[in-house]
């Protein structure tokens, strides 16, 4: 059966992020991810989830100046330096949380041309370096492709294959596939085989339903479906809701009872 992590920045954002920890396991969630855990200090976030006996399943590393349209560093020639230092971040925290996995966000880039190369040479650098510092830890470090096509126009990394042709040339065992549903279908298509293809280089599953990024049950996926499709194919790991709530988070928890999730 799927097991489900709550995604703390974009759920249950009608209350405080502290508040978001107690919120989630009363709705049932039995794990969490966090693309800012930043926002507060490591004791406060363990103590809020041993309250809600949760795990801390995925966190990004540090992605640059986000409230100004930053998406990530990892390809950015002229902010190495920043990079590992929000690699460094990133390990202080996963390892104080019990985080196995650490999301390092591409970052915009040109099109493909004459000014690319810097960029997909940066990309792989950092990659590589990061990689080699969290394997020593058994920490993973996920690549997530993001569309380009709607949501971040010129993020560096778009689709699953780029990805995996990048892992493919680094050779990391510990770089990992974050196969976000949501985008994978607007940029690819083919959910089933394309998960199917992908599975041996997936380490996190997330979801939301396009067109508008909303819960399972509203939207141009057949989650039931793709949920039994996944579990046949032999996952096991977490699937994280990174989706946009309707009204308040609970209210659309009516998709996942079957999953053990509630509405009241």
């Amino acid at each position: 059966m799927p097991k489900f992590a709550a995604n703390l920045a974009i759920m249950f954002n009608e209350f405080d992020y502290p508040d978001r920890f107690a919120a989630a396991a009363q709705a049932g969630f039995k794990a969490v991810e966090s693309l800012f855990p930043y926002v507060q200090g490591t004791e406060e976030t363990k103590a809020l989830m041993a309250a809600g006996d949760l795990e801390m399943v995925l966190i990004n590393m540090p992605a640059g100046d986000w409230a100004n349209g930053e998406r990530g560093l990892t390809c950015l020639p002229d902010r190495k330096s920043e990079y590992r230092d929000g690699i460094g971040l990133a390990i202080e925290y996963a390892q104080a949380l019990g985080c196995r996995n650490i999301h390092s966000v591409a970052g915009l880039a040109p099109a493909p041309g004459p000014e690319r190369g810097e960029f997909e040479d940066t990309y792989r650098e950092n990659l590589a370096w990061a990689a080699d510092q969290l394997a020593p830890l058994g920490l993973n470090l996920m690549m997530e492709p993001i569309n380009g096509k709607r949501d971040v126009p010129g993020m560096f990394l778009q689709t699953t294959s780029q990805a995996r042709g990048i892992m493919a040339e680094l050779g990391k065992p510990n770089l990992r596939l974050q196969f976000d549903v949501y985008h994978v279908q607007i940029m690819e298509g083919d959910l089933v085989r394309r998960f199917e293809d992908c599975l041996t280089d997936i380490g996190h599953v997330q979801i939301a339903n396009p067109p508008d990024r909303r819960e399972p049950d509203e939207g141009e996926i057949n989650f039931p479906y793709l949920f039994a499709a996944i579990d046949a194919a032999g996952y096991d790991g977490w699937i994280g809701c990174e989706y946009n709530p309707r009204a308040e988070t609970r209210a659309g928890l009516g998709w996942g009872a079957q999953y053990g999730l509630t509405t009241s």
